[in-house]
This record gives C-alpha cells, sequence and structure tokens, in this order.
C-alpha cells in the first residue's frame, strides 16, 4: 500500500503562495509513489472553535470530514501562511477541530504519530520563519513527529513564475526533496 499523504495550506487567499508551495511538496512526493490528497481548507469552512457548540452538536460536518482525511493519512505536508509572527488562524482553528476526540476514540487520533513536514512563502524578508516555529511546537505537542527540516520562500511575490512554479531552482529543488522526504520517512517507519 503506498504512503498516504494529505498536503494543503494554511491559507484560504485563492491566488495564495502557500497553495502554490503545497502543490510543489506534493508533485514531490508523488515522484516516490505516494499517494497525495492536495486539500484547500477554502472548500472546507469550519466555523471557530467553540466548545459549547462541539458538547451540543459535536463536530461541525466539515471539521469532521478534515480530521477523517487526517485520520487516514501517514503524513502531512502543511504549508503555513505566517500572520504577525504565528500561524494563520485558518490553519489553528483546522488544526484545533482536527484535534478534538469523539466518542470512543483515541486522543489526538488525527496528529499522534504522523509525519510532517512544514513549509511557508511569505512577501516578507524571513518567508514565514517565525510561524513555523509556533506552528512546529503545537504540532509536536499534540504528539505529531515534524521532522527536522523545512522550507522557507522569502519575497514570495517575486518568488514564483506565472504558472505557479518557484523561479529560483535551488529552492524547486527544496521544496520537492521535502515532499520526497515526507514520503521516505513516512514508509520506513512502516506508516
Amino acid at each position: 500500500m503506498p504512503t498516504r499523504i494529505v498536503a494543503f495550506a494554511g491559507s484560504l487567499r485563492r491566488d495564495s503562495f502557500n497553495k502554490k508551495l503545497a502543490a510543489l511538496a506534493a508533485a514531490g512526493a508523488r515522484e516516490t509513489g505516494a499517494e497525495v490528497n492536495l486539500i484547500d481548507l477554502r472548500d472546507l469552512p469550519m466555523p471557530l472553535y467553540d466548545g459549547d457548540f462541539e458538547r451540543e452538536h459535536g463536530l461541525p460536518p466539515h471539521a469532521r470530514v478534515f480530521k477523517k482525511l487526517l485520520v487516514d493519512c501517514d503524513a502531512m505536508l502543511i504549508s503555513s501562511a505566517e500572520y504577525n509572527s504565528a500561524p494563520s488562524a485558518v490553519l489553528k482553528n483546522a488544526i484545533d477541530w482536527a484535534s478534538r476526540a469523539e466518542a470512543n476514540e483515541a486522543p489526538l487520533r488525527a496528529f499522534k504519530g504522523k509525519i510532517v513536514g512544514l513549509m511557508s512563502s511569505s512577501p516578507g524578508n524571513l518567508g514565514g520563519v517565525r510561524g513555523l516555529a509556533a506552528l512546529r511546537s503545537i504540532l509536536s505537542n499534540i504528539g505529531a513527529i515534524v521532522l527536522p527540516s523545512q522550507v522557507t520562500v522569502s519575497r514570495a511575490n517575486e518568488a514564483f513564475d506565472a504558472q505557479g512554479n518557484l523561479v529560483d531552482s535551488r529552492q524547486r529543488e527544496q521544496v520537492a526533496n521535502l515532499g520526497i522526504e515526507v514520503a521516505s520517512f513516512a514508509t520506513r517507519l512502516g506508516r
């Protein structure tokens, strides 16, 4: 059975740099024979996490779909937008909903032991690295195995061509290699 990877960006913007980055990493993972499901959080709108809502209604339908995708995968490729030195609210909210245990379910089932590769792209000079530090901490604390290597692309507004590819060949290779590394690591661990 091929390694199953879910790839997504923590951004809702249609022309998001991070969506482009996630797609490029997904292509790298597919080179290994991995089965990659590239999803868009825009297609899975979720309300802000609310414990009262959860107690009264359970997980909202799109949160349930997102969580199932994560439960069923072996690994994740996450491209995180950075807002005010932190991951985007939409990404944090999706993680919060997916982390919730339902009846007779092990806690943090969607994240525990899952291999995760992180990347970020930003118009700024740091490429979103501060947001990745916070995201790494969140994911590690909920049981994910976050790979040490990560990719950041600064000056994103100049980094991509009209087709969504990275202009710099070294960056293209780094992003593809992150996808390959996530797939290979998950395969070696027997995920």
